[in-house]
């Protein structure tokens, strides 16, 4: 009940404190450099004009990323091979993930699309390195220099080509997956394979519908049920799940 109310509780303070820096920068938003999908368009959802949240629906459901991560920082870990600054940091980037979306979806801003992707950068960098060190037998040090390295790389490739986002993040997300499933899972004692393989139909279901809604192919502009709002809701489920996934792993015996 503790980690369910602490949860709500911080992520409604962080909702309140996204909100209160787009009032503070807001809301001519024509003021920034454009997102770089209004070239064509950024998603179903219609641009409400003037407001200080362009796209509502797609912004407010970015805040189930930010739920799950404040749920995966105040979780219990005693005793858990999956804890300490690992999970901690596994929680905060899916909680600048969610505030990065908010951004992005508020603003289509340029810098609002930069933050967008940094999270998911973050995110997917992470999920990398720890499949990685599981595998190779990496120590903390090594991994926290592969995991910085990767993310150096990362986000210097957003800063001077920002049009590389979309099939950068799916190639270091894919390439998680491949090394975790393959070469990391193995090496997990006690672990619960069936919360991985929830997670990856939630992405899979998810990506299926960002498709349907970024081609307008399935498309009520102005319909509070959003595809993509739905793709950030399976995005967080994902994450959850893959979460429990961690956790689920035993301690060694030594």
């Amino acid at each position: 009940m503790r980690q369910a109310l602490g949860t709500i509780a911080l992520t409604a303070l962080t909702g309140a404190a996204t909100f209160a820096l787009l009032t503070a920068l807001g809301p001519d938003w024509t003021r920034f450099a454009p997102a770089s999908c209004l070239a064509t368009h950024c998603f179903c959802e219609h641009l409400q004009a003037g407001a200080l949240l362009l796209q509502p629906a797609n912004s407010w459901s970015s805040l189930g990323f930010v739920l799950v991560g404040f749920w995966i920082m105040l979780a219990p870990r005693r005793e858990m091979a999956f804890g300490g600054a690992a999970a901690a940091w596994f929680g905060v980037t899916a909680i600048v993930t969610g505030v990065g979306s908010v951004l992005l979806h508020a603003t289509l801003t340029l810098w609002g699309q930069f933050y967008d992707v940094l999270g998911m950068y973050l995110l997917s960098a992470f999920l990398l390195a720890y499949a990685v060190q599981r595998w190779r037998g990496l120590s903390n040090a090594a991994t926290l220099a592969l995991y910085l390295a990767a993310c150096a790389i990362l986000i210097s490739i957003l800063w001077i080509m920002p049009e590389t986002r979309r099939w950068l993040f799916a190639v270091v997300l894919a390439l998680a997956i491949a090394v975790e499933l393959i070469f990391a899972r193995p090496r997990r004692p006690g672990v619960n394979t069936a919360w991985f393989v929830y997670g990856l139909i939630a992405n899979t279901v998810a990506f299926g519908i960002w498709v349907l809604d970024n081609t307008r192919t399935l498309c009520d502009p102005t319909s509070l049920l959003q595809g993509h709002a739905l793709w950030h809701l399976l995005g967080a489920a994902a994450l959850a799940c893959t979460y429990l996934y961690y956790r689920s792993e035993r301690l060694a015996v030594r």
